[in-house]
This record gives structure tokens, sequence and C-alpha cells, in this order.
């Protein structure tokens, strides 16, 4: 098993790198870069990027002295400013070394500044943490109580009246993208029109410093009743379907027909034979739908619930090609992503202790 986990770690090493060097190759060949965004700013006499910029921005800019650069909105910018520009972010270098001092600084978890939040990348990731774990983890752990149960159900009882309306349920939820369930909810119990139960934007209220402790942690989840309520209506589906499969096709094998043959109790058979062999799929699953709730998944959740998540900040930070967010939140995130992978297959042997990783060493 140690050396199970060693060579797992080992190979996360050029994993890591190879999606680094990827997502690299395709964001330097995509156009408009910071580069490119900041001379179209100047152009239009930006005061914020000339403040960014200090005394790079005193430089002359006429049109008598255009750059022949390569950059898109340098005409008529004076070749000193931009060479300045290209410096300030970096691609006064050629893209092996900016890559090369990339991974050098990542290996150290040194993720430099934003370009245009005058942060570091650690610090706004840390500040946008608390709203993606909530969402993401409160969602994951929501739609396995709800889906394994659920799912175990539809397959004992496969046919069934119950079965059958689940079903129909389950269609719904999937077909129905969950941005509109929360636009639904907001109607009904936000004061949209029906109902004000429930708040409209935010993690917690603005008074959440003066609240006891009881009441810090009720405001929590009052806030967060109509967010992860519109996640997991759309999330479970998949998870309730994969698990009542899972399960028909466990209980229909030789052993269990064998078992019950033997005059053993149904629910023994079901909990003590099927269950973990049933639930290796279904536990292979946990890592990506995490990651897809803590990160990408909950991007249109954030926005319309007015939650300053990570889903948001990558989002905005790819419209304005923020490289150090983009590369410093994709490496902790494919870190975190390995990592989860990992754990996943440890957690294989807890369900079923005949799991043998050494067997894989050879």
């Amino acid at each position: 098993m140690a050396s199970y986990i060693l060579r797992r770690l080992l190979l996360i090493i050029p994993t890591l790198l190879g999606i680094m060097l990827l997502n690299f190759i395709i964001i330097q060949a995509a156009p408009g870069g910071p580069v490119e965004q900041t001379l179209a700013k100047l152009q239009g006499m930006d005061s914020g990027v000339q403040n960014r910029m200090g005394d790079a921005s005193k430089v002359e800019v006429s049109s008598s002295s255009s750059s022949k650069s390569s950059y898109r909105g340098a005409q008529g910018l004076d070749a000193d400013l931009v060479k300045e520009i290209e410096r300030m972010y970096g691609f006064d270098k050629p893209a092996y070394e900016r890559f090369w001092m990339m991974l050098k600084n990542y290996a150290a978890f040194d993720f430099g500044n934003s370009f245009f939040r005058d942060r570091s990348v650690v610090e706004l990731v840390i500040e946008k943490m608390p709203v993606s774990i909530s969402i993401g983890l409160w969602s994951t752990l929501i739609i396995y109580l709800i889906s394994i149960p659920m799912g175990i159900k539809k397959a004992v009882t496969d046919g069934s009246r119950f079965d059958v309306w689940t079903s129909s349920l389950i269609v719904v939820g999937y077909a129905i993208p969950g941005f509109l369930f929360a636009i639904l909810l907001i109607v009904l119990f936000a004061g949209g029109t029906y109902y004000d139960w429930f708040p409209l934007r935010g993690l917690v209220s603005n008074e959440f410093d003066q609240l006891s402790l009881f009441g810090k942690i009720t405001d929590y989840f009052w806030h967060l009743v109509l967010p992860i309520t519109a996640n997991v209506i759309g999330g479970f589906a998949t998870l309730a379907l994969l698990t009542k499969n899972s399960f028909l096709d466990e209980i229909r094998k030789q052993y269990v027909i064998t078992a019950r043959a033997k005059g053993l109790e149904e629910n023994r058979i079901l909990y003590r034979h099927v269950f973990r062999n049933a639930m290796l799929i279904v536990i292979a699953g946990m890592p990506g739908l995490l990651m897809s709730l803590f990160f990408s998944g909950s991007l249109l959740i954030e926005v319309i619930f007015s939650l300053d998540g990570l889903g948001l900040l990558g989002f905005e930070s790819a419209l304005n090609r923020d490289y150090p967010v983009m590369f410093g939140t994709l490496y902790i995130f494919t870190l975190m992503g390995l990592l989860l992978k990992l754990v996943s297959d440890l957690t294989y042997v807890l369900v079923d202790p005949r799991i043998d990783f050494s067997s894989r060493e050879g």
C-alpha cells in the first residue's frame, strides 16, 4: 500500500507538468492577452491603467511615433511604452523562459500577483475559498445523502410506483439547468413574487460579526439554503441513476442468487455483500463531482446569488487574461483533483477490503 501511494504521488508531478504545459501553450496562443488589453485601454486613455503603469505612462503617446509591434492596438503608441508594458507583464522574455520561471515559482507555491487586482493570487484564492467550499462541500454531501438511498431503494423496488415517480422527477431535474432552478427559487422564496423567506445575496448577513455563535451558524446556513438547493436539484439525478444501475447489476449476479438460496436475510445480502461491490463505481465519481461543484460548476449559481467565489474569480480572470490568477488557480485545483483521485482510490479499500493495491506494483 505504501509503495502504491508513493508511486501515485510521484506520478502527480509529470501529470501536473503536462497539464500546465498544454494550458500554457493554448492560453499563450489565444489573442487578446494582458499586453493587448492594456494597450487597448491606453488608447482609450484609461486612468486606472496609467496609474498602474506609473512612470511608464508618462511616455509620450503620439501617432507620429507609431510602433511596429505585432500587438494589436499598438499603432500610434511609442515603442518604448510598448516595451515597458511587455516588461511589466513579463512578456519581454521568451515563452519557454516564462514557463520555466512559472514552474519554479509554483513548486514553492509562489503564484505571484494578479495583473489587474493588485493583490497576490494566494490572497484572492483564500478570500474566495469560503464561498466555493461552502457550495461545493455541502452540495456534494447532500447529493450523496439523497442519491445513494434513493438509488438503492429504486434498485430494490425496480418497476414499482416509487421507481416510476422518482425516475420522472430525476428526468425533470436532469433536464432543467441548475441556474433556472435558482431563478425559480428566487421568484418563489427570496422576495421575487411570492415569499420573502430567504436572503437574495451573500454568504452571511452584514451584521454577522455581532451575532452569537448559534446566530452565526443559523445565518450561514440560512444564506446557503437556496444556492445549495439549486445545485442539488440538478446534481443528484445522474448519481441516483448510477447507484440504481450499479445495484441492479450486482443484485442479478450469481453470488446474490446463491446467498438467497442459502436463506440469508435480504438486508444482510444487500448491505453486507451487494453494497461494497456496487458502491465502487459511485465512489469513483466523487472527486469529479466535488471539483466540478467546488470550482466551475457553481459559476452561474455564484452570479445569480451574488456569491463571490472561485468560479466567478476564474471566469473574470479568463475574460481579463489575468494569467497569474488563471494559471495559479489551474495549478491549485489540478493538484487538488489529483490528490482527491488518490483519496478516492484509497476509499475503495474502506468499502471493499479485498482490493489490494500492492498487486499493482508489478
